[in-house]
């Protein structure tokens, strides 16, 4: 049960989506265009930057489940904004000094200030342990080598929040560089190639070659324990909350579909009368519609463990991995209501399929959240002796 502040929130996430989000979605997604800085501006205004920001440094000082709730509304309109608000709300502002990392989140919670995720490898993505991106200390500075794939926004981004190897090893000897840059712009010892993609439009992917990258010691994040190596921690702890983000996404997705399939279905005739009054039709719906709701009662679950402070790792899985494999299943059978027309890029529901195919595989995929649970559930499992039975 939503609270009456969080249904407000929501509410004017859907209008601002209805009536600003989704035209220029409709009208850039077909171009592969960017996200307009306009809607950047627009969504720094609404606070959507500053959502888990404190007020005290210019935010909205809510939870996960404000964050997830208004992301859903922004997918339903574009992945691609909803993705966006994630290079913000207080994630990559984790350096020493105190004064800077207040004047990190001030900015960003006015949506001034956005960074871009420099994680993944070619030929490390599921395996992030096997991070071959090396960071070398010389006197004052860390000196940066390695390539990187899957860096959304790193051109327009404010800074790049690279993952980098410290010291040998797989878990430990990993942390994170926090690179400054002009927005549009790489700096010098960085260089990068966009990735051709099939759908996730209005955010640019990029390829980067990271060669000599000079990087000051103070602009290393500062993990739990203000140690080197920590980087794996750290990485652990904002995995949740990417699952919790993708799972609002895929659910957002979803809808878009499950929206769009309701209104056509009632202006399509077929043999002399609407296809929604066929049986068929009520059935796809009547389940899509289930699809959506038990995803969102999944992620608001895990995301209320979130904001109570609780471990919620297997939650955070298990809303992932349901709403991603619902939000595909949705999208198609919206396809299937619009009929041949579905399968033509004159209506979006074409882009919510290829947005929501997407989240089975950024974020952890589906195997990987399988295999996560199934790991919970086996280390909880302790088998029952015949002895204990008869008790």
């Amino acid at each position: 049960m939503l609270t009456r502040d969080q249904e407000t929130l929501r509410d004017q996430a859907r209008e601002f989506t209805a009536a600003e989000l989704l035209p220029v979605a409709n009208e850039l997604d077909p171009q592969q265009a960017d996200i307009p800085w306009s809607i950047i501006d627009r969504m720094g205004e609404l606070g959507y930057f500053g959502i888990m920001i404190a007020r005290e440094h210019g935010g909205l000082g809510l939870g996960m489940t404000e964050y997830c709730l208004v992301t859903e509304e922004l997918a339903r309109g574009w992945m691609s904004a909803a993705s966006v608000i994630a290079r913000a709300n207080g994630a990559g502002a984790a350096v020493a000094d105190p004064q800077w990392r207040a004047d990190i989140l001030r900015s960003q919670a006015a949506g001034r200030w956005m960074w871009a995720g420099a994680f993944t490898e070619p030929e490390a993505g599921s395996d992030l342990a096997n991070i071959s991106c090396t960071a070398e200390r010389r006197g004052d500075v860390y000196v940066l080598n390695g390539e990187k794939r899957w860096c959304g926004w790193a051109k327009a981004a404010d800074a790049i929040l690279v993952l980098a190897r410290t010291a040998p090893g797989r878990r430990e000897g990993l942390d994170f560089f926090l690179v400054e840059k002009k927005r549009g712009e790489f700096p010098p010892g960085i260089t990068g190639t966009p990735i051709p993609k099939i759908g996730y439009h209005g955010i640019t992917s990029w390829q980067l070659q990271i060669t000599d990258l000079e990087v000051p010691v103070t602009h290393r994040q500062v993990g739990p324990n203000g140690e080197t190596g920590e980087g794996f921690a750290q990485f652990a702890d904002l995995i949740n909350w990417g699952r919790l983000h993708t799972a609002a996404r895929a659910v957002g997705a979803a809808r878009g579909a499950l929206e769009d399939a309701t209104a056509y279905a009632q202006r399509r005739v077929q043999f002399g009368k609407p296809i929604a009054s066929f049986q068929a039709i009520k059935f796809r719906l009547a389940d899509m519609a289930t699809q959506v709701a038990a995803a969102r009662a999944l992620y608001l679950d895990a995301a209320a463990l979130y904001d109570a402070g609780m471990d919620c790792r297997q939650e955070c899985s298990m809303a992932k991995l349901f709403a991603s494999e619902a939000a595909e299943q949705v999208a198609s059978s919206a396809m299937q209501v619009f009929g041949g027309n579905g399968y033509t890029t004159e209506h979006a529901v074409e882009r919510h399929w290829r947005d929501a195919r997407l989240t089975q595989i950024f974020e952890g995929t589906s195997e990987i959240q399988r295999t996560l649970i199934a790991q919970h559930l086996l280390r909880e499992f302790q088998p029952v002796t015949r002895e204990e039975e008869t008790r």
